[in-house]
């Protein structure tokens, strides 16, 4: 399956059927060498009035990805990353 195939698949978290968008609105991560694919980034905004935001990332991993279906990708869990910038 081509990647750009997965585009418009909704991600969605086993445990609890968390709702994470469609692949579309994250970022792939991989290795330009190898083409290896190593998960996908989900970006949100946290504390949305305040001068100092956090940003938290959350990865998918490729090795938590359980199921790519014809409408869905079924994954297991995230990991977050926090981190501080200033707008």
């Amino acid at each position: 399956m081509l990647l750009s195939e997965m585009v418009d698949k909704e991600l969605i978290q086993v445990e609890g059927g968390v709702h994470f968008g469609i692949l579309a609105h994250t970022e792939c991560l991989l290795d330009v060498q190898t083409g290896k694919i190593h998960g996908f980034e989900i970006i949100k905004d946290k504390m949305p009035f305040q001068k100092k935001k956090v940003k938290v990332s959350e990865m998918i991993p490729w090795h938590e990805i359980i199921l790519i279906g014809e409408d869905r990708i079924l994954f297991n869990k995230t990991a977050t990353v926090q981190s501080e910038f200033l707008q």
